[in-house]
């Protein structure tokens, strides 16, 4: 997990508890937490069985989920849908993102090889973000659950800082479910 991450959740009043990625959901839910980030990592999401089982367990918690990067493809993964790689990738700033309930266009920082197949997502799973470069899934939300991603880095420091409510949004999700 990147610095900056922990600091944004630090920003927006969470206290946080780092664990490893291999961490079994039993114990993440010991802990008492109001909710679980899912963080950034390398490699293909496909790989990470241990963490795609965890997070169906912490979906089924009813407590909210924010993924980011490599989270958003493990949630997708948990979810039911599947991912691809892509050819090439998505790296570097000024990708251009549209936020599909608003329909404004976020300037995000990316750095992925794989993306969530739109094909394949199971009902009650939506896209609420879109790469305008390839069309590709940028964020997921569940139906009536406080369980959301996205694939690029709304932590992005020194910028952009277009995505930055997305913090905010996770805070306002833990407030509701305390």
């Amino acid at each position: 997990i990147k610095e900056n991450i922990l600091r944004q959740l630090r920003d927006i009043g969470a206290r946080v508890t780092v664990v490893p990625a291999t961490t079994p959901a039993k114990d993440a839910l010991a802990l008492g937490a109001h909710g679980f980030f899912l963080s950034n990592g390398p490699g293909d999401p496909a790989a990470c069985t241990y963490a795609v089982a965890s997070t169906k367990e912490l979906i089924a918690s009813g407590k909210p989920v924010f993924g980011i990067c490599l989270g958003h493809q493990i949630l997708g993964l948990a979810l039911g849908a599947r991912t691809l790689k892509l050819p090439f990738g998505h790296h570097g700033g000024n990708h251009p993102v549209l936020e599909k309930t608003t329909g404004k266009v976020e300037i995000t920082s990316q750095n992925y090889g794989f993306v969530v197949d739109v094909a394949t997502l199971p009902s009650g799973v939506h896209v609420t973000h879109e790469n305008l470069f390839d069309h590709s899934v940028e964020g997921l939300a569940v139906d009536g659950r406080p369980i959301f991603s996205v694939q690029y880095h709304p932590e992005a420091s020194p910028g952009p800082h277009d995505a930055s409510y997305l913090f905010a949004r996770f805070r306002d999700f833990l407030k509701r479910t305390t």
